[in-house]
């Protein structure tokens, strides 16, 4: 099994809704993103994946949420914005995208968000 990683950066605000404490009023992370994706063949190019289709797949589903109050866009408008759900709206957008890129040869393992360097949550199936 082969396996490739790549992190980016966005920022954005967000409240949390059912929530008591200081996470119930807006505030913004500056957030990172580790996706990881696998797979157990390689391309022609003896790649999994070039790094820079990885980053062109992610590039739109960053740029929809970057520098935005995640409350106001879908799905987040009524999921709330916790980072768990962040990181499994990332497997599920990074997901479909790689299906029709790879048809199946390459999946994503695992998407981990940090809200700060000490606090992540990860999703995977």
């Amino acid at each position: 099994m082969y396996e490739v990683t790549v992190e980016k950066d966005f920022s954005s605000g967000h409240y949390l809704r059912n929530y008591k404490g200081k996470c119930e009023n807006p505030h913004g992370h500056n957030y990172k993103l580790r996706v990881t994706l696998a797979g157990e063949e390689l391309d022609a190019a003896g790649l999994l994946l070039d790094f820079t289709v990885i980053k062109q797949i992610l590039r739109p589903i960053i740029e929809r949420l970057d520098h935005r109050m995640l409350n106001e866009i879908e799905p987040f408008n009524t999921l709330n914005p916790s980072a768990e759900n962040i990181a499994r709206y990332f497997y599920d957008q990074v997901s479909q995208q790689l299906a029709a890129t790879t048809q199946g040869r390459v999946r994503v393992k695992q998407c981990t968000i940090w809200e700060t360097d000490t606090a992540s949550a990860t999703y995977h199936e």
